[in-house]
């Protein structure tokens, strides 16, 4: 028989080593007798057994409803039978433990508990590591395969894509690495953990990390536009006259943000002043280039930016860096020009803008035209004379050969 002093003591230690609940053991404890006790000593019977959580006595039972005709013998009992105590629709519970519920038993139920307790862990570290998401996890490089980096978390490995890693960062086997949480994921091998360090998430969180004032709102983070591994703009706002949003992420000697940069490995952070005037916004994006003028075409999401001869190539950026970025921080397609070019620039912009709404205006008739119904279409006066005339040729030669 299962020594259940000994088996209750297993459960304890089991609780202590794996953080998993001692109701929770039992329960699976619970489901693993009932699974033992189908499979060698009657499977077509309603079974259910009970634990004492006190001494871990454990009994087994054949449930079956009272009722008043019985049609399944294994699943129903009479009502007469069960006793007068009972009524339609109660349970009748009777004790069936076997007295050589021994090896076999134990067995079954020790690889059901394993299986349990797996599933339990897996819930939990799906649990705990889904209450992170999108937060910054601490790990250790485990691994590399096919270039998606493995990363020990502890409690479990996570996943860094090749996708999601920054070119110019290498990590060896054992380095520490912070990564952004991206994703938490179900399968049938346990929980998948997916990391990213390309993520304008990380950008964000460190940021909380480092400046108080947006930890407590007081600073808010309005826009990420990043460049893994190159540069990031960052649009900052803030909720109280007396705080400069740009300063609290600065710091003190720019000591917060040099904190930023240094654990993106290097990567360069524009803090830039949000503004709810997109005019302001978006010639605050385009620092460190001084803009002249700025017309926008709502409809279109175009702005027609001017900026000075000199301040061209520092507007555009390398590789056209900079106005990407500012073009993806305030949402609007930015076109840059040089002074001496504005209006050139603006009057090539207008007629092709022109050519683009006769161009929908000649399409929109056509459209119309080709949805309407069939009963307006033109009939053929031709045709229906021609008709009419066939007509009374027939009803002719019907009558002289009556």
């Amino acid at each position: 028989m299962i020594n259940t002093a000994e088996l209750q003591a297993a459960l304890r230690e089991l609780q202590g080593e794996r953080s998993i609940s001692f109701e929770m053991l039992l329960e699976a404890l619970e489901a693993a007798l009932i699974s033992a006790y189908k499979r060698n000593f009657g499977g077509d019977a309603n079974a259910i057994v009970t634990i004492d959580r006190d001494s871990g006595e454990f009994k087994v039972f054949h449930r079956r409803t009272v009722v008043d005709e019985v049609t399944d013998p294994k699943l129903e009992i009479q009502l007469k039978q069960a006793g007068q105590r009972y009524e339609p629709g109660d349970f009748y519970d009777e004790e069936v433990t076997p007295k050589n519920f021994g090896r076999i038993a134990a067995q079954t139920a020790k690889q059901v508990i394993v299986q349990r307790i797996r599933e339990a862990e897996r819930d939990m570290i799906f649990n705990e590591y889904n209450g992170k998401l999108h937060d910054v996890v601490m790990g250790t490089v485990q691994r590399y395969e096919q270039r998606n980096m493995f990363v020990d978390l502890g409690k479990t490995e996570a996943l860094l894509p090749l996708s999601e890693q920054v070119p110019r960062e290498n990590y060896r086997i054992n380095d520490r690495i912070r990564a952004f949480l991206l994703d938490v994921r179900r399968t049938n091998k346990g929980p998948q953990i997916v990391l990213s360090r390309a993520a304008e998430g990380l950008v964000q969180r460190l940021l909380e990390d480092q400046v108080p004032e947006i930890a407590s709102d007081i600073v808010e983070i309005m826009a990420i536009a990043r460049e893994p591994g190159n540069r990031s703009k960052v649009a900052v706002h803030s909720h109280r006259a007396e705080v400069d949003a740009v300063g609290a992420c600065l710091g003190p000697k720019s000591s917060r943000i040099a904190a930023v940069s240094d654990e993106l490995r290097g990567e360069k952070i524009d803090i830039i002043r949000w503004s709810a005037d997109t005019v302001t916004f978006i010639n605050n994006a385009l620092a460190p280039a001084k803009v002249l003028a700025v017309e926008l075409f709502e409809d279109e999401g175009v702005g027609l930016v001017t900026v000075p001869d000199y301040q061209l190539s520092l507007a555009i950026g390398r590789e056209g860096q900079n106005v990407r970025l500012a073009a993806r921080l305030t949402g609007w397609r930015l076109d840059i020009t040089s002074e001496a070019n504005a209006e050139e620039t603006r009057a090539r912009y207008l007629t092709e803008r022109e050519e683009r709404i006769a161009t929908e205006t000649v399409q929109e008739p056509v459209e119309v035209e080709a949805e309407q119904p069939a009963e307006e279409a033109t009939v053929d006066p031709e045709l229906i004379r021609k008709l009419e005339e066939f007509r009374r040729t027939m009803l002719e030669r019907s009558a002289d050969s009556e």
